[in-house]
């Protein structure tokens, strides 16, 4: 008897789709699955169809990327940077946004996985620990993470724990003590947690103690007056904000001001992303500095070297430099001016992965 697509699919152990993506779109396919499959059609003496084979396995060049939200330029410009050169080889992009909702992300990945694409680029709330990315493992399309700081999978970002580290080291070293980190729900996103992380080193290793997240609504356009009441009143109130990121950072720089706080003489602030748009505010935000349109791009370049079987000996997690912008949101106390020799003194050991 003659076999069939579903006798392959039941030999190898996966669905009909992921066979059908091996015939038609072997370049879309993890190599182990892929191998897999192909023992079974050997075993069985399967033969495709040739006509449905070449009704069916025209390339689409079609590559999905799904993003949190377009509202925060950081994934705007990584977006410029990926269609940049999707354009120069002649793919087109399908875009889909989750607002860090963990069912938006399955229903983009499967909507996309639905329209063939040859690939992915994503960034999703956690990279680790996500389901569905061994899912994708598994039985492909092939994909590379986008601002996801992760060593398990394919991903382009910056190291988020060092950066945060280095962006509180500066807020000490002009001489802050009560120091606070702003967020969003630190569990819709791994960036969120491993900048808290990077800023609690910072603390400890000066000799401070750090405090929770204080975490507020991701897309909140103002402080409700609760978080407002807790930043501006009392004695004890943090000298600094260190905010996940800069769209968050301005949003408390408006609030401090409604509560008649100055930035930077009563509350310094540091950012996260170093957006341009945050040196033109006043005072320009000091923010921790990321490379968003280059992330875009080597996240594209790490996609098309999966797809084209060239991505051997390469290490899962990129890491891209940052930098810090000092900005005029941060003042100094005590007189202790920001240097690059207090800077060293904040360090007493070596850096804690």
């Amino acid at each position: 008897m003659t076999s069939t697509i579903k006798d392959v699919a039941a030999h190898a152990g996966f669905s009909i789709a992921t066979v059908s993506r091996a015939i038609n779109a072997p370049h879309t396919v993890n190599p182990v699955t892929l191998a897999k499959v192909r023992e079974a059609i050997d075993a069985l003496k399967f033969r495709p169809s040739p006509l449905g084979r070449q009704l069916r396995g025209e390339r689409t060049r079609l590559i999905g990327v799904v993003l949190p939200t377009l509202a925060n330029p950081v994934f705007a410009e990584c977006l410029q940077g990926i269609d940049e050169l999707a354009s120069a080889q002649g793919f087109r992009l399908m875009l889909m946004t989750t607002q860090y909702d963990a069912q938006r992300e399955r229903h983009a990945i499967e909507t996309l996985r639905a329209q063939r694409v040859e690939g992915l680029i994503l960034t999703v709330a956690d990279a680790d620990t996500h389901p569905l990315l061994d899912e994708l493992d598994a039985d492909g399309p092939l994909y590379v993470l986008m601002h996801n700081d992760t060593k398990r999978r394919p991903s382009v970002s910056v190291d988020n724990h060092r950066a945060a580290f280095d962006g509180v080291r500066m807020l000490i070293a002009h001489g802050h003590r009560r120091i606070l980190m702003l967020a969003g729900t630190l569990a819709a996103s791994d960036r969120a947690r491993q900048r808290h992380a990077g800023y609690a080193q910072a603390m400890e290793q000066a000799g401070l103690t750090p405090a929770p997240a204080l975490e507020v609504d991701f897309n909140a356009e103002a402080l409700a007056p609760s978080v407002l009441a807790h930043l501006s009143t009392g004695p004890t109130r943090p000298t600094a904000l260190f905010c996940s990121n800069d769209l968050l950072a301005m949003v408390v720089m408006r609030g401090l001001r409604r509560a008649h706080l100055r930035v930077p003489q009563d509350m310094s602030i540091l950012g996260f992303d170093g957006l341009a748009m945050g040196e033109l505010l006043a005072p320009p935000l000091a923010s921790i500095g990321t490379p968003n349109g280059e992330i875009g791009r080597a996240a594209w370049q790490r996609l098309m070297a999966r797809i084209g079987g060239d991505y051997a000996g390469a290490s899962l997690g990129l890491a891209l430099p940052h930098t810090l912008r000092e900005g005029g949101t941060i003042a100094a106390i005590g007189g202790a001016p920001f240097s690059e020799a207090a800077d060293q003194r904040l360090m007493p050991g070596p850096m804690r992965a």
